[in-house]
């Protein structure tokens, strides 16, 4: 994988093979920070990654000038990997070894972009959770925007927030706001 912009543009990451993850391509990666750039300057936002697999989604945000970035995985693997990247770059991304759902019943983090890349195989349930627990726990800040990656066989639009979605490839994007 590889920084599209900022700081660390063109730096190429090698995350292990053995962690179980699916990272976003460097495609949909690019055409979701443009529609991010066109809604927020990067250094005034705050991003809680779930799913955070190799941290790919929290460097770029840090690349861009993001200082408030808060990872969230339960994989030791995957923690271990963000936070060796993270030092390596001095990048201001804070992580967290959790179960996605546990954590979104107990945190109080607000953020201003929620990114979240959940195993494509999830059940509809599963991903429905999701936004139920961020919109239930209050979890965005006003104007705050929850995206969630899955697969272009998983519809989310009918769900309460739902805003829309972008389709890149295999790859979609479903965007949902606060009302």
């Amino acid at each position: 994988m590889r920084i599209i912009s900022g700081l660390y543009k063109s730096r190429k990451i090698i995350a292990p093979k053995n962690l179980p993850v699916r990272p976003t391509t460097d495609m949909a990666k690019e055409s979701l920070f443009n529609i991010i750039n066109n809604l927020y300057y990067f250094d005034d936002i705050s991003v809680l990654d779930l799913f955070a697999g190799t941290g790919n989604i929290s460097y770029e945000f840090a690349s861009r000038g993001t200082e408030q970035i808060t990872s969230i995985d339960q994989d030791f693997g995957c923690v271990k990997f963000i936070n060796k990247t993270t030092e390596m770059f001095e990048m201001p991304i804070q992580t967290i070894k959790s179960d996605v759902f546990k954590f979104l019943e107990k945190t109080s983090l607000q953020s201003n972009i929620i990114f979240a890349d959940p195993p494509y195989n999830f059940t509809d349930e599963q991903f429905e959770k999701i936004p139920e627990l961020i919109f239930k726990n209050n979890l965005l800040l006003d104007d705050g925007l929850l995206i969630v990656e899955h697969s272009k066989h998983t519809d989310l639009s009918k769900l309460e927030n739902f805003s829309y979605s972008k389709s890149y490839g295999g790859n979609m994007f479903s965007f949902f706001e606060t009302t």
